[in-house]
């Protein structure tokens, strides 16, 4: 169980003259603790993911006509799922998911954020879940930490942030660690007996140092990963192995969805290292996989047209992923609004049919026990949950 605190550990460090850097995962990542044995993970696509590529909706026929140099369909390498809708062909390591109902999606949602497509507006309003108030108020903070003060039994000793920067989603007033370090934490053989025998005889600094030559040889092990999917892959293996502890809900980001332009190569990449993440959560969770939900969010979607420059622009409505034993796969949810000139929103993009917020509210209620009530008013301020799309086995 890892219960390193970093303040007391960085003090005794420097004692002894260790040098105390950590985790270099370019992205943040939040942990917290509930208590019982279900599982949340949220994963931020920062840039703004095309879901319409990702998840090709191929049967509405007016997707090829606006797409013509973005190959969509099976018939050019994408993955039938139900007739309607196909896998872009980068997210063929997923589909066994999919096939085992481990793996589903929600097509056309998006937060109440409208119009201006900012990126940064866009991914404050996802993590704050409060609606459309630009600026966000940062005294509500964000939806993960509004759970966790909703909670009876939430541990603040197991709610932390680790990363270059503290995700939002988990800012507010139910307290956690933060913890934001740019190397991994190496320490020698020496530096290991040293710890060991400066603190042997204080029970405090001890149970650190034992944390703090825990999470080296963990950190170690990842940095071995090789390939472009390393830096995925460790957060998602580290997340697996907090979430095997004392953590119940996690959170991190993977960046660089904003395609713009060259988009079969900057989309293939993310999906990649998506996928990745996915497996490597999978793989690392065990059976505890099977008490797990995650979701796969971002700010907003992409124009349904192509650009001149092989790229999609910024949009409104997107798509959510969602995967893990708890869920219940195999399928779509949600209502597809069509792709013709007078069913997209502003005659350019993906009309949202229903708020992303939502599908999150429903898999607290269904993991956690949430009521309706406070999550319409506390969690998600504003929100109208709507009926139970029924995502959770």
């Amino acid at each position: 169980m890892l219960t390193l605190d970093r303040r007391l550990f960085l003090k005794g460090a420097a004692l002894i003259g260790c040098s105390a850097a950590a985790h270099p995962l370019m992205s943040s990542m939040t942990f917290a603790a509930l208590p019982g044995e279900n599982r949340l993970v949220v994963i931020i696509l920062r840039g703004a993911m095309d879901g319409l590529d990702a998840i090709q909706p191929y049967g509405d026929p007016m997707l090829a006509k606006l797409r013509r140099n973005l190959s969509v369909g099976p018939e050019n390498g994408a993955l039938d799922l139900d007739g309607f809708y196909a896998l872009h062909p980068r997210l063929e390591p997923l589909l066994p998911l999919w096939q085992k109902g481990e793996l589903a999606f929600a097509h056309a949602v998006s937060t109440p954020y409208r119009d201006k497509r900012s990126h940064f507006d866009g991914q404050d309003l996802l993590e704050a879940g409060t609606g459309n108030d630009l600026p966000v108020d940062r005294r509500v903070g964000g939806w993960l930490n509004r759970l966790l003060q909703a909670t009876p039994g939430a541990t603040a000793e197991t709610a932390y942030s680790v990363g270059v920067e503290q995700m939002k989603i988990l800012t507010g007033k139910a307290a956690h660690l933060s913890w934001a370090p740019r190397a991994w934490l190496k320490l020698s053989p020496q530096a290991q007996m040293l710890l060991e025998h400066v603190y042997h005889d204080d029970p405090l600094f001890r149970d650190a140092a034992q944390d703090a030559v825990q999470i080296s040889a963990e950190t170690s092990d990842l940095g071995k990963m090789p390939g472009p999917t390393a830096d995925a892959e460790a957060l998602a293996a580290f997340t697996a192995s907090r979430l095997n502890a004392e953590s119940r809900i996690a959170a991190f980001s993977l960046a660089g969805w904003d395609s713009h332009a060259n988009q079969p190569v900057v989309l293939g990449r993310g999906l990649d290292r998506l996928a990745a993440a996915i497996l490597k959560l999978r793989e690392g969770l065990g059976p505890n996989w099977g008490r797990t939900t995650v979701l796969a969010m971002t700010e907003f979607g992409r124009t349904v047209r192509e650009n001149g420059s092989g790229g999609t622009d910024h949009g409104t409505g997107g798509a959510l992923l969602m995967a893990g034993g708890a869920i219940r796969g195999g399928r779509a949810f949600g209502d597809w609004p069509g792709l013709g000139e007078d069913q997209l929103y502003a005659g350019r993009d993906l009309m949202p049919t229903r708020d992303i917020r939502a599908y999150a509210a429903w898999a607290m209620h269904g993991l956690f026990g949430i009521g309706r009530d406070r999550l319409e008013r506390e969690i998600f301020p504003g929100l109208d949950l709507g009926g139970d799309p029924g995502m959770l086995a």
